[in-house]
């Protein structure tokens, strides 16, 4: 039997190139090796969503559609909506039975977005236990392996030390440690050079027109230390360079040069980028079109998706329950 790999995304917003990069190119490669399960975590979303949650169930179309647009093949793959799984709810609440509060308390993404985010009120116990319900959407289907970036290391760490835990209480080995697989290029930074997030609105979106990708790469922040035209610059500390590295390698060089040397100012740079960004994204732009005229076919997938899903889920539960209730 193939391997099962885990992924999932929040439906809180459109997504962005952040997304294509550090997720959904690797996912791109997994569904051709293993069996993926790629999940909407749309009860996550309301943790940190639940005084806007209407967004959740149309962010929840237009996510898959990305999926979508961006290649991934509900033929290799099962697209699995979380809520619509029940069994996410189910181990979660026995993780929750079984994890010390020490060790969610001391996760340190709780701490980032506590300190980051000041528009909204994340002090629940819903965002404190995040990375218990995150366990259990990955055990629940038996993963061997998960694609994350180096910052999600800490949760995944946390995720096998529940897991221990779980086999150590009730005596039974029912889950094995679940590796990561480190993605490339995970840290595009955003437009202001922070993490790309929708929540510091510096992302370009899969779905942005040309006008407006061209208007986002305007306003990028750029090597502050190049005050006038004719001053060489620093393509190595500059964000725009790094976003040339990675949509469009070939022209390392040329940007590199043209930049040290004063022989393009960066408000050219940047017109340049957005040009090669919006070749980039044409692709995706022509088969979302597609998609968004027909939405029924993504309520079709979704559904077969949650009885492919149901099936590991429900047999992963029937183990849980009678090693508890034994």
């Amino acid at each position: 039997m193939k391997k099962v790999i885990y992924s999932a995304m929040r439906p809180t917003g459109k997504l962005h190139l952040g997304h294509l990069v550090g997720a959904l190119k690797n996912w791109l490669d997994l569904q051709e090796k293993y069996l993926c399960v790629f999940g909407v975590a749309d009860w996550h979303a309301l943790m940190g969503e639940y005084e806007n949650s209407e967004i959740i169930s149309e962010s929840t179309t237009e996510m898959v559609i990305d999926w979508l647009s961006c290649g991934l093949d509900p033929e290799k793959a099962i697209f699995a909506v979380q809520s619509h799984v029940p069994e996410h709810l189910e181990l979660f609440m026995v993780f929750s039975c079984i994890t010390p509060l020490g060790w969610l308390e001391r996760n340190p993404t709780y701490k980032e977005q506590l300190r980051e985010i000041k528009t909204r009120d994340l002090q629940t116990y819903g965002f404190l236990g995040y990375p218990v319900l995150q366990a259990a959407d990955i055990l629940l289907y038996k993963s061997n392996a998960v694609p994350i970036g180096e910052d999600q290391l800490p949760h995944l760490e946390l995720t096998r030390e529940i897991a221990r835990r779980f086999n150590h209480i009730f005596k039974k080995e029912i889950f094995a440690d679940c590796e990561p697989i480190l993605t490339k290029d995970s840290r595009l930074l955003g437009l202001d050079g922070r993490k790309m997030s929708k929540s510091y609105q510096n992302t370009i979106n899969l779905s942005d027109s040309k006008e407006v990708v061209l208007g986002k790469v305007k306003g990028m922040f750029t090597d502050p230390k190049r005050i006038k035209l004719t001053d060489p610059g620093h393509p190595n500390e500059c964000n725009v360079c790094n976003y040339y590295c990675v949509f469009a390698p070939e022209m390392k060089e040329d940007v590199y040069n043209w930049c040290t040397k004063a022989e393009v100012g960066c408000t050219e740079c940047k017109k340049r980028l957005a040009d090669k960004l919006n070749a980039f994204l044409d692709p995706i732009r022509e088969k979302r079109a597609v998609f968004e005229k027909d939405k029924n076919k993504v309520a079709e997938i979704l559904a077969e998706g949650k009885l492919k899903a149901s099936k590991i889920a429900k047999k992963t539960m029937d183990e849980v329950r009678g090693v508890i209730f034994k």
